[in-house]
């Protein structure tokens, strides 16, 4: 018997490994129930919040009103059974048995002997058990007590459907924490207080215990007016009347405003040490919910100034740097900036990075051809279509970083050659340049892409008219041809993915754009 179950047990355990269903439904159950980043977890997140305040609604409303059958039903019977079924699905998510038994199986198969399903058993029952024993878990048990409802005691449980929303809601989760953090010293906090509240009633009972006009009779009334007077809240409904005890309450008063003084500075100081930890877990949730953005790697002089140019495009950007200066300079300029190493496929996985559904291209604009490789290669890695830019500082690099699966390289040097070259001699033009890289500065450099729907209105450069709107267009890039045209001649063709690149008043730039997508959206 004992080999037949152990038999279908391996049996089983490697079907369910090899079901591509079984699989996919445990994977979704554990995204809906823990993880955090699964787009659809916030939908079942409010959805338990509502019937956890259904429930809690209708158990204020019974104290003194009737409530309708078919609520009660609902309270006690459905909203319980949905409590019991995710209690059972956290308890199958956590933990795999099927690892488990396939585990052991691979280890005792190693060691030539047969399989050891007492120790199976013992391992599946103390992974399920340690999961049942957690705080969440053991509330989530309560919680569905209420089921039980021809008992009147157990629906004062419905109380603690109130504490599961600490499972749904990630903000009270960040507090729990918080507080977590300095557990040590609220542990030594509590121990103080606690000695000092016995010490005290104890010795206000034996002072006043005795004393007729004195309304402490017991020691629960005793213990009851040290809490009072150690929390400095002072009801007055317990006072004692010796001098005696009026001593004691001035020492447990003084007391009472250390322990309160105490516990404040704790709290501060806890949450001011993870103030920078929940900042950046908002900004990785921020980044999540984005629908595009370019991901620039290392901010230097040169990332500033293609930052400019895409902010003024409106266009999203997300900034990574392994140096704390450089992040705090993207920060400063009004950027979503992570310091984070962008050689690290950890770095990607910390922010949650969809590379296919986000982002639209990776510009490696560190001024170390090192780490711009390393940074390519890391991307390259994850996924193997994203568009990737980068600067090539040193022209022997130039052939790695083609090698690291660069899209596109840029040589700033031999730019400033070619612009030096052409300009010598020519104050003018070095301050039209200087202008038009002046961020304050209205006359802007544009990018037009053309579209299949503007190709049946404008399919040469001349048909573009872009002399009406004052617009000087300085040369088209030719998808096809991978090239770029410089003051093309108006019977230039132009195709679908063309870039055009045009100079101007920001203004004009967006009515002629504006006034070629006019056209596109009419088709």
């Amino acid at each position: 018997m004992k080999k037949f179950l152990s038999r279908f047990l391996i049996s089983f355990a490697y079907y369910l490994r090899s079901n591509a269903k079984y699989q996919k439904r445990r994977r979704f159950f554990y995204n809906l129930l823990e993880n955090d980043n699964y787009k659809y977890k916030h939908y079942f997140d409010y959805f338990m919040i509502f019937l956890i305040f259904v429930s809690v609604f209708v158990l204020i409303r019974e104290v003194h009103h009737h409530v309708d059958d078919v609520l009660m039903f609902i309270n006690n019977v459905i909203i319980s059974f949905i409590f019991f079924i995710e209690y059972l699905l956290r308890l199958w998510v956590n933990g795999s048995v099927t690892k488990i038994i396939l585990e052991q199986e691979e280890h005792d198969t190693m060691l030539s002997r047969e399989f050891q399903l007492d120790e199976v058993l013992k391992r599946i029952a103390k992974v399920k058990f340690e999961y049942m024993m957690t705080p969440k878990a053991i509330i989530d048990l309560l919680a569905i007590l209420p089921f039980f409802h021809e008992l009147r005691l157990l629906r004062l449980f419905v109380l603690f459907r109130v504490f599961k929303i600490f499972r749904y809601t990630k903000s009270f989760t960040g507090l729990v924490s918080v507080l977590a953090s300095k557990k040590f010293e609220f542990f030594t906090l509590f121990l103080f207080a606690s000695v000092v509240i016995f010490i005290s009633s104890v010795l206000i009972f034996v002072i006043e215990g005795n004393n007729p006009a004195s309304n402490i009779k017991d020691f629960f009334s005793a213990l009851y007016w040290s809490v009072v007077t150690l929390s400095t809240v002072g009801f007055g409904d317990i006072t004692p009347v010796s001098q005696e005890g009026r001593f004691v309450t001035i020492f447990i008063i003084i007391s009472g405003v250390g322990v309160l003084s105490f516990f404040t500075s704790l709290i501060v100081s806890a949450f001011n040490e993870r103030l920078d930890e929940f900042k950046e877990a908002k900004m990785i949730e921020d980044v999540t919910k984005l629908q595009k953005f370019y991901l620039i790697c290392g901010y230097d002089t040169i990332a500033k100034e293609v930052v400019k140019e895409y902010k003024f495009k409106n266009k999203n950007i997300i900034v990574i740097d392994n140096k704390e200066e450089r992040v705090n300079n993207a920060k400063s300029d009004g950027l979503q900036a992570f310091l984070l190493n962008p050689g690290s496929v950890a770095s990607y996985t910390k922010l949650h990075v969809n590379f296919k559904k986000q982002v639209v291209a990776v510009l490696c604009l560190a001024h170390d051809d090192v780490a711009n490789v390393y940074t390519a290669l890391t991307v390259r890695s994850i996924d193997a279509n994203v568009r990737i830019l980068s600067l090539l500082m040193n022209d022997v690099n130039k052939k790695k970083l083609q090698f690291a699966g660069v899209n596109d390289i840029i040589y700033p040097q031999e730019l400033i050659g070619m612009i030096t070259r052409e300009l010598v001699g020519q104050p003018v033009a070095f301050e039209a340049i200087h202008a038009l890289r002046s961020e304050n500065s209205i006359v802007k450099i544009g990018e037009i892409i053309i579209t299949e729907g503007m190709l049946s209105h404008y399919s040469y450069v001349g048909d573009l008219g872009n002399k009406r709107f004052r617009i000087v267009l300085l040369g088209v890039y030719k998808k096809r041809y991978e090239k770029f045209w410089f003051n093309p001649i108006d019977s230039t063709l132009l195709e679908a993915g063309d870039i055009l690149l045009v100079i101007g008043y920001g203004p004009f730039i967006a009515e002629f754009e504006k006034h070629l997508m006019s056209k596109d959206r009419h088709e």
